[in-house]
């Protein structure tokens, strides 16, 4: 055969675009307000396991999950970071309506098609609010996906209003708790004083379980990035639940109608009830649950060998047909 055709081949294979931007994309996205723009980065290249990253918030960035980077290459995925509309690295349009769980779930969709993932190769990965996200898109596009990933989010914000009110906040000092209740009352959110209570005696034992002063610069960035004007309307300003557009989302009853290969993550220490996590894995057709037993809301940083060892032989499974599609 021809060299020239070789790297022809070659190129059609990986894109001519990823070779010249790094694997950096910026893609279009329709909206009823418009077009807009959104970041994507592409990592690896494989024709049966392609995976996108889906990064919490709402109004985060994909700058947390940057720890992949430290895992998924070895095994050869193939993988996608990707900042949502409003995030950091893409457009951040002013404009409120754009923030509504069903829009970004045919944002994800448009990122889909722009990617090229299908039935045969599209993992699903969502953390957080990406795993609400996740799972939206999961009831009304799973025919497009070969499994789906909900990491770290329950599947009733009720439920996780009421598990952060009555579980972890008792764990607090009840001063501290005492203060930070006060606070909430007030609507004094942009006191420093708020943070300066949540960081040592919340975040670090329930977000992410190391020393604020020795966070790792990828979830730094992300808190430095995080853009308010979208995490606020959608999550609301407290961290002991939810009050915004979010409040009542529930998709407990929604949950058998997913039939696809869907792996749920949880951990001992995580602002989200682990127990509830091991129930939904009962619920969906398909269903697997990992626990990361020393870890927090980002368990692939203060859980990390449990977390992406089982992250990994899920992915695996899938693609190898011990685990399959219906």
């Amino acid at each position: 055969m021809p060299i020239e055709k070789t790297l022809s081949d070659y190129f059609d294979t990986i894109g001519r675009d990823d070779i010249l931007t790094g694997g950096i994309k910026m893609i279009p996205i329709q909206t009823q307000f418009g077009k807009f723009k959104v970041w994507t980065k592409r990592i690896g290249n494989n024709p049966t396991i392609k995976i996108l990253l889906l990064h919490g918030g709402p109004g985060a960035t994909h700058e947390y999950l940057e720890c992949f980077d430290s895992y998924f290459p070895a095994e050869g995925f193939e993988y996608y970071y990707y900042d949502q509309l409003g995030s950091y690295y893409s457009d951040q349009p002013k404009e409120p309506g754009l923030w509504e769980t069903s829009r970004f779930g045919e944002e994800v969709e448009q990122v889909r098609k722009a990617l090229k993932l299908n039935k045969s190769n599209f993992y699903l990965l969502g953390q957080s609010w990406g795993g609400i996200l996740a799972v939206e898109y999961a009831l009304k596009y799973q025919d497009n996906l070969k499994a789906l990933v909900i990491s770290n989010m329950m599947m009733s914000a009720p439920a996780y209003g009421k598990y952060a009110s009555q579980v972890l906040g008792p764990k607090l000092n009840p001063k501290v708790l005492a203060e930070i209740k006060e606070l909430e009352a007030k609507g004094d959110f942009d006191n420093p004083r708020y943070m300066e209570l949540l960081l040592p005696n919340y975040y670090a034992e329930h977000f992410v379980r190391i020393p604020v002063d020795q966070w790792p610069d990828p979830i730094n960035r992300t808190f430095k990035h995080l853009n308010q004007d979208v995490y606020v309307p959608m999550q609301g300003p407290s961290e002991f639940g939810v009050s915004g557009k979010l409040e009542n989302w529930d998709r407990i009853s929604d949950l058998p109608k997913i039939k696809i290969p869907t792996l749920v993550i949880g951990a001992t220490h995580d602002t989200m009830d682990p127990e509830h996590m091991r129930w939904v894995s009962t619920q969906v057709q398909q269903g697997q649950f990992l626990l990361c037993p020393n870890g927090s809301h980002c368990a692939f940083y203060d859980d990390q060998k449990i977390y992406f060892d089982g992250l990994i032989k899920f992915i695996k499974d899938v693609d190898q047909g011990t685990i399959s599609s219906r």
